[in-house]
């Protein structure tokens, strides 16, 4: 009977990590952030100044 019972805490564990796992990596896996978008992301949190921005930009263009 334990066995019964340990076997379904098992498969619940399993279903419920198939289910919130593709929702974990969607991002990283379905669409990746290109350079050109990371340093777009930085410029607009402050990470980095319009001219380092432009620099990397042009560092990236070619």
């Amino acid at each position: 009977m334990w066995l019964f019972f340990i076997l379904i805490i098992f498969l619940l564990v399993y279903i419920a990590t198939r289910i919130i796992k593709p929702g974990m990596h969607t991002h990283s896996v379905a669409q990746r952030d290109t350079p050109l978008d990371i340093i777009k992301r930085r410029y607009a949190e402050g990470q980095i100044t319009k001219e380092e921005f432009e620099s990397m930009k042009r560092d990236l263009q070619g």
